[in-house]
C-alpha cells in the first residue's frame, strides 16, 4: 500500500522539478529511434475476478465425511480485481521510431503483477443448522505479460516539458490462476485447484503524460491513462461439480497506470 501513496507524489515532484530543468530539444525526430525503461503501479478501476452464483449441494459428505447427508446452498458473490488483488506493480521497456517532430510509433513490452489475495467470496447456507457459514477464497498471484504497439503525439513545449497523448493496441498473456476455497466452520477445503487457464487476450489503452528533458538525448517521462484487458478463460475442472461452473468466465480488467520512465534517443 505504501507504493500506492508515494508514487503519485513522486510524479508531482518530477513535474515541479521540470521547471528548474534547462531547456533542451525533446521528443521525437523523423527517422530517430528511442529506448525507454519504466516502472510504476496499475490500479484496477473495474472488472471481476469471478461472477456470482447460487448452487445447491445436496450432500456435503464428499467434502467432509462427517457431514454426510447434510445439504447446503452455496451463495457466491462476485468479487472484483480491487477486492482480491488491489494495486499491481508494473514495469517494462519500449522502443519508439520518430515519424516527425510531433509523432512516433512505438512497441512496448510490459509485465504486471499483483500478489495473491484472500477474501470472503460468499456463504454456504445450511438448512439443518439454520445458519450461513462463511466461504473464503484465496487466489494465486496475478501475473501478466503485455505486448502492444501504438502511436504517440506530442504537443508544443509547455515550459521545459512536452505534453503527449498516445493510443495502444496489443495482446496480454495472463498466467494460470489457482485458487483455494474453504468453509472453516465446516472443516471443508478445496485446495490449490485450477481457476483460470493461461490466457492470451486483447489489450488496449490510452495515455497522457509529460516528457521532461534532462539533456540532448536523455529525458524523463511521467504518464497515466487507462488500460483494458479482455476476459480470461475459466477452468471448471474443480468447481464445476459444485454447480459453480462459469463463475470464472470473466476476468477482464480496466485499470489506470501511473509510471515514470527514463528515455534515451539515438
Amino acid at each position: 500500500m505504501r507504493i500506492t501513496r508515494t508514487l503519485p507524489r513522486s510524479l508531482v515532484v518530477l513535474c515541479l522539478a521540470a521547471a528548474a530543468t534547462p531547456a533542451f530539444a525533446a521528443g521525437p525526430a523523423e527517422g530517430r529511434w528511442s529506448w525507454s525503461l519504466f516502472g510504476g503501479i496499475d490500479r484496477p478501476l473495474s472488472g471481476d475476478v469471478h461472477d456470482g452464483a447460487t448452487a445447491p449441494v445436496p450432500d456435503l459428505g464428499p467434502l467432509n465425511p462427517a457431514l454426510a447427508g447434510v445439504g447446503a446452498e452455496l451463495r457466491i458473490a462476485q468479487r472484483s480485481h480491487e477486492d482480491i488483488y488491489g494495486t499491481a506493480r508494473s514495469y517494462g521497456t519500449e522502443f519508439a521510431y520518430g515519424l516527425s517532430d510531433n509523432g512516433e510509433v512505438f512497441g512496448q513490452l510490459r509485465y504486471t503483477r499483483a500478489d495473491r489475495g484472500e477474501v470472503q467470496v460468499g456463504g454456504a447456507f445450511v438448512p439443518a443448522l439454520a445458519t450461513t457459514l462463511p466461504v473464503r477464497g484465496s487466489f494465486g498471484d496475478y501475473k501478466a505479460l503485455t505486448l502492444e504497439a501504438g502511436y504517440r503525439h506530442y504537443f508544443a513545449e509547455l515550459g521545459p516539458t512536452r505534453p503527449f497523448v498516445a493510443g495502444r493496441l496489443g495482446a496480454t498473456r495472463t498466467d494460470e490462476i489457482r485458487a483455494t476455497f474453504t468453509i472453516p466452520d465446516a472443516a471443508i477445503a478445496i485446495v490449490d485447484v485450477p481457476f483460470t487457464q493461461q490466457t492470451t487476450s486483447l489489450s488496449a489503452g490510452v495515455d497522457v503524460g509529460l516528457l521532461i528533458p534532462l539533456g540532448e538525448t536523455v529525458s524523463l517521462t511521467a504518464q497515466t491513462g487507462v488500460r483494458y484487458t479482455a476476459d480470461l478463460d475459466g477452468d471448471d475442472s474443480a468447481i464445476g461439480g459444485l454447480g459453480l461452473g462459469g463463475i470464472n468466465d470473466t476476468g477482464s480488467r480496466v485499470s489506470y497506470p501511473v509510471s515514470v520512465g527514463l528515455r534515451v534517443d539515438f
